[in-house]
């Protein structure tokens, strides 16, 4: 982590729609011994909704495996069948929520008004937020990752009074290059400095300089054990986001346990 203010490594694994209780709580059988406690760094685990409770049986005291919710709704509660609010999540024991991820976006619709939404709702139940952001295949083609990036953020800090920027200490954000997910595209540690740089120099004029140094930002784009050290050590990338190579526990071990040695 080539930053200049030392920031605690977060390691998240997003399992998306994979893993129901029963193969969640074999995961955590298998993972927590090859996994040991760092008190250096976060390990964080956003299994589906229906698998939270399973997730937090099978940890038992290993705490240190924190726990999240993939998604919850713009509204406090109502009539929405099928949705979960932020406060139900809060409720039933987690402590993070992801708001923005690129499936949401793209499959659901969640505009930057939702995504604002759905992180204050977080921020309202006491829920530390991962906001995600990143431009498609056809933004970057076009030269637009500064432009995607900056709008997509303005519109969460248009509308969430972060108040005093020492509190950004607190605030996780992830880029997602959208375009080297599933395209066969690739993207290089160069192409994550560049764009945390650009996340950064927006907080910067918004939060100010202490606040955009302050906020941890991660890298999320086909993270695996095979360049999660190379990643790490990318300016300005503070953890990484995992999907695929989160789903396997020893995997995902080798990112947590190996990644770090640096």
């Amino acid at each position: 982590m080539n930053s200049a203010t030392p920031r605690r490594p977060l390691l998240a694994a997003n399992w998306k729609m994979y893993k129901g209780p029963q193969s969640t709580a074999a995961f955590v059988e298998r993972f927590a011994p090859l996994y040991s406690r760092h008190p250096d760094r976060t390990v964080l685990f956003f299994p589906p909704a229906i698998s939270l409770q399973a997730f937090l049986d099978a940890r038992g005291d290993r705490t240190d495996l924190e726990v999240g919710i993939q998604d919850v709704h713009t509204a406090r509660e109502g009539a929405h069948t099928g949705a979960i609010s932020a406060a139900m999540a809060a409720e039933a024991g987690v402590a993070w929520g992801l708001a923005g991820h690129s499936e949401r976006r793209r499959e659901f619709n969640d505009d930057d008004r939702a995504v604002s939404l759905k992180l204050c709702r977080l921020l309202e139940a006491g829920l530390r937020p991962v906001l995600c952001v990143g431009e498609t295949l056809e933004e970057r083609r076009g030269g637009r990752l500064e432009a995607v990036l900056t709008r997509q953020l303005e519109a969460v800090l248009d509308h969430v009074d972060e108040g005093a920027s020492v509190e950004w200490a607190d605030r996780v954000l992830a880029y997602e290059p959208v375009w080297a997910i599933g395209t066969g595209e690739t993207a290089t540690p160069s192409d994550a400095a560049e764009a945390h740089g650009l996340i950064r120099s927006v907080l910067a004029r918004r939060v100010g300089a202490a606040g955009a140094l302050a906020a941890t930002i991660l890298y999320g784009g086909s993270v695996k054990p095979e360049n999660i050290r190379e990643l790490l050590t990318a300016d300005g990338v503070d953890g990484v986001l995992v999907g695929g190579a989160s789903l396997d526990p020893d995997s995902f071990a080798v990112i947590c346990e190996g990644g770090m040695d640096r």
